[in-house]
């Protein structure tokens, strides 16, 4: 804006989010002032009802053109200002509406610096800066709509983070609080006693995985290796044994450890999770089975119930919806979509069948660590053939 005058600089004073105006940049001028928020008003009132251009030498010599404006304190000290440029967003002038109508907004203001050679300026003049103040009004409005983008994306993510965190603490204190009722009855009880410290050991180890993640501010999904998923399928059930109906596991035509690259916790969590509802949601005289099986380089886990089930429309509307839940207070409404962010996350699909009073029927997809190999190889291979023939072509 000053180049456009010929001006050797200028400060932007810029709207804040309370409603303030502060001084956010000086170029060749000063780029911070004493001031108090009061002392603007009487300039931001003038800006916005008369939207004029203000020449100060003109505001000096000729005070009642300005309805008696008497500057702010800061700027009245300044001996470089020369004009006072408003920032509008709103309206544009329209041949039917004076400028005096115009839905508009002050964002700020800018303050250019007097010229080296004494310059008047005209109608033409003032009316050019107007329309270079409201252009620049719209592209600091836009900077500041990304700025607050960027801002909302950060805490949408770390929402996020917290809602899995809680989610994740609301079982450890279920499981602790298991053992807390069962304490007074078999204290005595030796095996209750290892479970109860082995249950205490898994707690601790859950809640200093999720302090690191705070830590880092992201779910871990970089330390995926090896993991087998027989041996997994195993502790779920063994952890999940103590609540009716009793889980029971089996492997279909697996002849292998059916190895995936996964992280270990987080896939047992999930299928934990997913076993978990499956009891809640059948009677205790019910049933809850989890298959192991193989579908040529996939590995399928099906986790089955013959409890309440699900109707269509939940299906479709509410079940891989975060933050929606049928169980009140006691949960959270992000374990299945979460489950299922972490199975895509694999490469891996997971699918739901169900139908109200027959039961539900979860099916985890995914790819066997072979299978991965092989595509890298063959991957590679292609890559060293692309290259070899363009090697020859060349």
């Amino acid at each position: 804006m000053a180049k456009i005058v010929e001006r050797p600089g200028g400060m932007l004073w810029f709207q804040q989010e309370s409603g303030d105006y502060q001084l956010e940049a000086g170029w060749n001028m000063p780029d911070e002032v004493s001031f108090r928020q009061d002392e603007n008003e009487p300039l931001l009132t003038f800006l916005a009802e008369r939207k004029w251009v203000i020449d100060i030498d003109e505001l000096d010599a000729e005070p009642e053109s300005y309805q008696g404006l008497v500057l702010p304190s800061w700027l009245s000290q300044l001996t470089e200002a020369w004009l006072i440029v408003p920032l509008f967003l709103g309206a544009e002038v329209s041949p039917s509406i004076s400028e005096e109508e115009m839905p508009s907004s002050v964002m700020g203001f800018v303050v250019l610096r007097r010229p080296r050679a004494k310059m008047q300026i005209n109608w033409e003049v003032r009316d050019l800066l107007l329309t270079i103040g409201r252009q620049c009004a719209g592209y600091l409005a836009l900077l500041k709509a990304n700025e607050d983008l960027v801002d909302a994306r950060q805490f949408e993510a770390f929402n996020r983070l917290s809602a899995y965190v809680v989610h994740d603490l609301k079982n450890i204190v279920a499981q602790l609080s298991l053992i807390v009722s069962n304490a007074e009855r078999h204290r005595d009880n030796p095996d209750f006693v290892d479970d109860a410290f082995a249950t205490i050991k898994n707690a601790t180890n859950k809640m200093n995985r999720m302090l690191v993640q705070l830590r880092k501010g992201h779910v871990d999904g970089n330390d995926n290796r090896k993991v087998k998923l027989q041996s997994i399928l195993t502790n779920v059930v063994s952890d999940h044994s103590g609540k009716l109906p009793v889980p029971l596991f089996s492997c279909v035509d697996v002849d292998n450890d059916s190895i995936v690259i996964a992280n270990e916790d987080r896939l047992s969590d999930v299928i934990g999770h997913l076993v978990q509802n499956a009891q809640d949601a059948t009677a205790g005289d019910g049933f809850v089975h989890l298959r192991l099986l193989q579908e040529g380089d996939f590995a399928v886990v099906e986790i089955q119930d013959n409890g309440c089930g699900m109707d269509a429309i939940f299906q479709r509307e509410r079940l891989f919806r975060p933050f929606d839940t049928t169980k009140g207070n006691a949960g959270m409404g992000i374990g299945v979509y979460e489950s299922r962010e972490f199975i895509h996350g694999l490469g891996g699909q997971l699918d739901v069948q169900s139908a109200l009073g027959e039961g539900t029927t979860f099916t985890i997809r995914l790819k066997l660590e072979d299978s991965h190999a092989q595509d890298l190889v063959q991957g590679t291979q292609a890559s060293l053939t692309a290259t070899s023939s363009r090697t020859v072509l060349s």
